[in-house]
């Protein structure tokens, strides 16, 4: 099992820049394929990048590709999103999510592919 806990959210300038972590508790972290999204109001739950279990591929949404960077530290369970370059439309609630399967699935886009989620932390960019 794992449990999952966003932190780093907060309100910035667009252009700005943020850095999400996500601290993990478990064992199964450094095993897992772990996923950010983001979610807002009255909008589906959106894939912005995955990163495999060891940290030697990442994939990304396009809306974010060049702006933002997943990384993840085994040792201290704990992932990241540095995000720069904001935009008003990347306004959201992110959330970190785990797949105990590890290698990136083919349909990695899928929020139903990951089985732990944290409860997600508010970004804002304001214009």
């Amino acid at each position: 099992q794992v449990q999952l806990v966003e932190s780093g959210g907060g309100l910035v300038q667009a252009g700005g820049s943020l850095r999400l972590s996500c601290a993990a508790s478990g064992r199964t972290f450094s095993g897992s394929s772990m996923g950010w999204f983001r979610q807002s109001p009255g909008k589906e739950r959106e894939f912005v990048g995955v990163i495999r279990w060891s940290g030697g591929n990442t994939y990304y949404a396009d809306s974010v590709k060049g702006r933002f960077t997943i990384s993840r530290d085994n040792a201290e369970n704990t992932l990241y999103l540095q995000m720069n370059s904001l935009k008003p439309e990347d306004t959201a609630v992110y959330y970190c999510a785990a797949d105990p399967l590890g290698v990136i699935r083919q349909d990695y886009r899928l929020p139903k592919n990951y089985v732990y989620w944290g409860q997600g932390t508010q970004v804002t960019v304001s214009s």
